[in-house]
C-alpha cells in the first residue's frame, strides 16, 4: 500500500538503484566506458521521472551529474585513444540509451528547473554530451558521416530543450488559469459577504435600535423587532454558510448559482418593509425569470445595495420605489426613496465593493449605473444592464 507523500521518491530511488546496479553488473562483459555513463544516465532520468514534482529541486543536480559523467567518459576515451570500434554494435545500444536518457533530462530540466545560471549550465552540459558520445567511435580525422551524426544529435538536443520550453509554457498557462479562477472565487465570496451579509446586519442594527426605543412603550412591537433581528441573523448565517460551502467548490459557476435573483425581490422587499418605517413598493415586469443568471444576479445585488444605503443614510424615508423593467435590449432598474434633506453619494468602499464596485461590474457587461438626488426629494439609483449580444456604450 502506498503510504505518505514520499512514496514516489522512494520508488524512484529503488528504480534508479536497480537500473544502475543492472548496468554496472554488465561491466565484466562490456567495457566500463560503455556501461558506467549509460547506467548513470538511464538511472538519473528514471529517478527524476518516477519521483515527479518532488524531484524538481534535485533535477538540476541530477542532470548536471549525468552530463559530467557522460562528458568525462568521452574525454577519457579521447585522451586514452580508446574507441568503441571492437564492440561497435553493442556500444551503439549503450550509447543510444545514454543519449535518450540525456534528452529526457534536458526536457525535464528546461520544463521544471528554476530560471538560474545553474539550470542553464546543467541543460547546456547535457546538450553537449548528447552528440559528444559519437566521438567514442573514432580516434582519427572526422569523416563527413561523423559531422552529419554530430549535427543530427545536436539538433536532437535542441529539440529536447524545445519540448521542455513548450511544456513549461503549458504549465505556466495552467498555473495562471488556476490563480485567476481562485481570484474570481475570492472576489465572488467577498461580494456575497458584502451584498447579503452586510444587508442583513444593517437590518439587525436598525431593528435593535427600534427595539431599544419600543421596549418600554410597546412590548409587543419590541418583541416583533427582536424576532426580526433573529430572522435577519439567520439569513446572515445562511449567507455565510453559502460562502463557506462555496470555498469547497472548484467551479466558479457553482458560486454564481448561489446568488439570489430577481424572483427573490418580493421577499427582500417584505423583509425591508417589516424592519423599518420605509415601505417598499415593487414594480416588476412579469418575464424577468427568463433573463440570464449573470444579469439577474447583478440586478438583485444593485437593489440590495440601494436598499442598504437607504437604511444607512435615509432613516427618515417613508417610501422606497423599486422598479425593474424589460427594454428592447436589456433591463432598467430604478430604486428611489423619499428621504428628506440633502444627501451626498455614499463614500466609495476601500474594498472596491458597494455602488462603486457594482458600477464597474455593470460597465463590464456593457451597462451603466448612477446614483444621485431625486425630484422633488430623496435619492435614486438607476442602472441599465444589457441582455442582447449587442452591448451599447452609454445609456441614460
Amino acid at each position: 500500500m502506498r503510504e505518505g507523500p514520499h512514496w514516489r521518491v522512494r520508488a524512484a530511488v529503488v528504480a534508479a538503484t536497480g537500473v544502475a546496479a543492472a548496468g554496472l553488473g554488465m561491466t565484466p562483459f562490456f567495457s566500463a566506458w560503455m556501461t558506467v555513463p549509460a547506467a548513470t544516465a538511464v538511472a538519473g532520468a528514471l529517478a527524476v521521472m518516477v519521483a515527479g514534482p518532488r524531484a524538481h529541486g534535485a533535477t538540476v543536480c541530477v542532470t548536471g551529474a549525468v552530463a559530467v559523467v557522460s562528458l568525462t567518459a568521452t574525454a577519457g576515451m579521447i585522451l586514452m585513444d580508446a574507441t568503441y570500434a571492437e564492440h561497435a554494435r553493442a556500444a551503439t545500444v549503450w550509447a543510444v540509451a545514454e543519449s535518450s536518457a540525456l534528452l529526457a533530462l534536458i526536457a525535464v530540466t528546461v520544463r521544471v528547473a528554476p530560471r538560474s545560471t545553474g539550470s542553464a549550465a546543467a541543460a547546456a552540459a547535457a546538450g553537449l554530451a548528447v552528440p559528444a558520445w559519437l566521438l567514442r567511435f573514432t580516434s582519427g580525422p572526422w569523416e563527413p558521416e561523423m559531422l552529419a551524426g554530430l549535427a543530427v544529435w545536436a539538433l536532437a538536443g535542441a529539440l529536447g530543450a524545445t519540448v521542455g520550453l513548450y511544456l513549461r509554457a503549458l504549465d505556466e498557462r495552467r498555473i495562471r488559469a488556476v490563480a485567476e479562477a481562485r481570484s474570481v472565487q475570492r472576489l465572488q465570496l467577498a461580494r456575497d459577504l458584502h451584498d447579503f451579509v452586510a444587508h442583513d446586519i444593517s437590518a439587525m442594527l436598525a431593528q435593535a435600535h427600534a427595539g431599544q426605543i419600543l421596549i418600554e412603550r410597546d412590548t409587543a412591537a419590541a418583541a416583533d423587532a427582536f424576532r426580526s433581528i433573529a430572522d435577519s441573523g439567520e439569513r446572515a448565517m445562511a449567507s455565510m454558510d453559502r460562502a463557506v460551502h462555496a470555498l469547497h467548490d472548484a467551479e466558479v459557476g457553482d458560486l454564481r448559482s448561489l446568488v439570489p435573483a430577481l424572483t427573490d425581490l418580493p421577499g427582500l422587499a417584505a423583509r425591508f418593509s417589516a424592519a423599518g418605517a420605509a415601505q417598499v413598493r415593487l414594480d416588476l415586469d412579469p418575464d424577468l425569470e427568463a433573463l440570464p443568471g449573470e444579469i439577474t444576479g447583478l440586478a438583485y445585488r444593485i437593489v440590495v445595495e440601494a436598499l442598504t444605503n437607504v437604511r444607512r443614510h435615509a432613516n427618515r424615508a417613508q417610501r422606497v420605489d423599486v422598479a425593474v423593467h424589460r427594454t428592447a435590449s436589456g433591463i432598467a432598474i430604478t430604486v428611489a426613496d423619499d428621504g428628506p434633506g440633502p444627501r451626498s453619494a455614499p463614500a466609495p468602499r476601500r474594498s472596491g465593493l458597494g455602488l462603486a464596485g457594482l458600477t464597474a461590474r455593470a460597465r463590464t457587461l456593457g451597462g451603466s449605473l448612477a446614483a444621485g438626488p431625486a425630484e422633488p426629494t430623496g435619492w435614486q439609483v438607476t442602472a441599465f444592464l444589457p441582455v442582447s449580444t449587442h452591448r451599447p456604450e452609454h445609456h441614460g
